[in-house]
Formats: structure tokens, C-alpha cells, sequence
């Protein structure tokens, strides 16, 4: 105060005080350098490659390298304990002139189609019922999923004895209004029609489940416009959830047909003893059928794999016209 009133008397103004200095800066961390740096990196780098390895390896091992070794078997002579002889195309063109081959092709085709067309329609049917309110509706979505979940050996037998010539029930039941015996195991058409039954009945309830999430997806805005317009529920089935869910029917109708194309359980196990060979007269061989009488029964491993890789080729095909059509109606969209 003393020093402020002299320095007022004397005519001089007040020193001002100098601002606080700052604080001096914290010190850096000091760079992680050498192998901790690397190992952070690497760290970074290759754990998600470890996690995806194991599925990279189970494929290499258990897919890969059986599909390549099948190739090349298929280009030799091979007998079970024998040495491979180099064929080249021979196995490819023996079947192209083995009757049996295209028996095995076109049997294969004809239980395709009797047991995929069918089963596709009444998953699409079963599936719409589903998607209303109902009693029960838990319930049944459950029991759908029930055949799926039976055993193929377990199903065949159970329908090989209903589809029995002597005593079975179906025959039972024909005669009962006036129809002759079916011979449901040594005639062609009447075998094929009791194998189909049998897939069309284990596959059913899967692919109406699946049609059944692609339904509920489809938005409810949709039929409450349509029924405000007079729009019946065939109209709205037809016209809105058929378009909506044209996708998922698409991959239903390929993987039924990949299904059909390795149709192997149900055709053996209904044939009994002649199972392998798809009856006494080969009626309902399939192509998997005759790959496995070729290759394990007769040893002739390298025509069996050049069986496996006709079905390769017929699966990859399949396969591309899903994409052609998936393609189309897309571009029919977009346009």
C-alpha cells in the first residue's frame, strides 16, 4: 500500500504482475518399438485369419481335396486294391454309351419332378394357412417340422410297409373301393410314385417354413390395401405374396432340385435287398444309386467318380440357371 501511494506521488504507475508461467508439458510415452511393436501388428493382422482357419482347413480337407482326387480318379483305371491305369476320357465316354447311365439320369429326373412339384405346392399352400391367425398356430408349426426331423431309415421302412404288394395298407385301402393291387416295388411308375411320396412327405414341412418367414416379411400394408380394394385371399395370395416371396421360391425350387439329383436314402432303403440297384429291373436307380453300385459293389471306383463328377456338372448347371433367372427378373424389375 506504502509502495502503491509512493508510487502514485511520484507520479509513475504501478508495476504490473508478470502472468503465471506455464505449466511445463507432460512427458511423451516413450514409441513402442522392437518385437512388442511387430507382435501388436501382427496381433492386428492375422487373429481373424486364425479364427476363419479352421473352416478353411475342414473344407480343404474334407471337401477340396476329395473333389480334386475324385477328378483325378475319374481319368484312370481304378480297382478296389489296384493300381490306378491312366484312361483319360474313357470312364466320361463309357457312360455316354452305357444304358444304364441314362436309365440312372432319367429316373433320377422323373422322382425329381413327381416329388418336387408337388411338395413345393403344398409347402406354398401349407405355409399360407400358416401365416393366419389360428388355434393352435404354434402348435402346428411344430408338427410341420416333425417328418424333417424323422430318420430316412425310419420313414422308408415305415412307408415300404404301407406300400407293401402283399399286405401293405395302400393296397388295402385301393381294394376297398374297387381297385386291382398296385405293384409298388417291380413296376416303374407305380415305384417312383411311393419314393416320391416319401420325400414329398419328409420335405414338406421344411419348405413351408421357409416359405413361411419369406411371408412374414412381406409388409402388412400391402393386404389391408388390397382388401380395401374387394381383393379376395386368393387374389391377395396370387398377386402379393407369391411376387414377394419369388426370391425364396427360386431357392426352394434349387435346392429341391440339388435334393432330387442326390436322391440316395429313400430309393435303397424302399428296394430292400435290390436297393442298390434300384430294383429287379433298375426301375428307380438314380445316379447316386448307380455311383455307389459302381464304386463299391463292382469296384469300378473310376467310373463312380466319373459318375460324382457328371452329378457335379449337372448341379453346377442347375446352379447357373438359378443365377440366369435370379438375373432376369431383376433386370424385369429394374426395367
Amino acid at each position: 500500500m506504502a509502495t502503491s501511494v509512493r508510487a502514485a506521488a511520484d507520479g509513475s504507475s504501478p508495476p504490473v504482475p508478470s502472468p503465471p508461467a506455464p505449466p511445463p508439458p507432460a512427458p511423451r510415452a516413450p514409441r513402442t518399438t522392437g518385437w512388442r511393436s511387430r507382435l501388436y501388428r501382427w496381433d492386428l493382422k492375422a487373429t481373424p485369419y486364425a479364427f476363419v482357419a479352421p473352416f478353411f482347413l475342414c473344407f480343404a480337407a474334407f471337401g477340396l481335396f476329395p473333389l480334386i482326387y475324385t477328378g483325378w480318379l475319374s481319368l484312370h483305371r481304378v480297382e478296389l486294391g489296384g493300381t490306378a491305369q491312366w484312361r483319360g476320357l474313357d470312364n466320361y465316354t463309357g457312360l455316354w454309351d452305357s444304358a444304364f447311365f441314362w436309365n440312372a439320369l432319367a429316373n433320377t429326373f422323373t422322382i425329381g419332378v413327381i416329388s418336387t412339384v408337388p411338395q413345393l405346392l403344398m409347402a406354398l399352400v401349407l405355409a399360407h394357412l400358416l401365416n393366419h391367425r389360428l388355434r393352435g398356430r404354434g402348435f402346428f408349426r411344430v408338427a410341420v417340422l416333425a417328418p424333417y426331423a424323422t430318420s430316412i431309415a425310419a420313414a422308408t421302412l415305415v412307408f415300404a410297409q404301407l406300400f407293401n404288394s402283399d399286405y401293405g395298407l395302400i393296397n388295402t385301402v385301393l381294394g376297398g373301393v374297387g381297385f386291382d393291387p398296385v405293384d409298388w416295388e417291380s413296376s416303374k411308375w407305380p415305384a417312383q410314385i411311393a419314393i416320391s411320396v416319401i420325400v414329398t412327405w419328409r420335405w414338406t414341412g421344411y419348405n413351408a417354413l421357409i416359405y413361411l418367414a419369406a411371408m412374414q416379411a412381406v409388409p402388412k400394408d400391402l393386404y389391408e390395401a388390397a382388401a380395401l380394394d374387394g381383393a379376395s385371399r386368393w387374389r391377395q395370395f396370387v398377386s402379393i405374396t407369391v411376387p414377394s416371396i419369388r426370391p425364396t421360391i427360386l431357392f426352394t425350387v434349387v435346392v429341391s432340385t440339388i435334393g432330387a439329383t442326390q436322391l440316395f436314402g429313400e430309393p435303397m432303403l424302399f428296394g430292400g435287398s435290390l436297393g442298390v440297384s434300384g430294383g429287379s429291373g433298375n426301375q428307380f436307380q438314380t445316379l447316386s444309386l448307380l455311383m455307389y453300385e459302381k464304386g463299391w459293389m463292382t469296384g469300378a471306383l473310376g467310373q463312380a467318380s466319373a459318375i460324382a463328377w457328371v452329378m457335379l456338372l449337372l448341379l453346377l448347371l442347375i446352379g447357373g440357371m438359378r443365377l440366369l433367372v435370379a438375373r432376369l427378373n431383376r433386370d424385369k424389375v429394374g426395367g
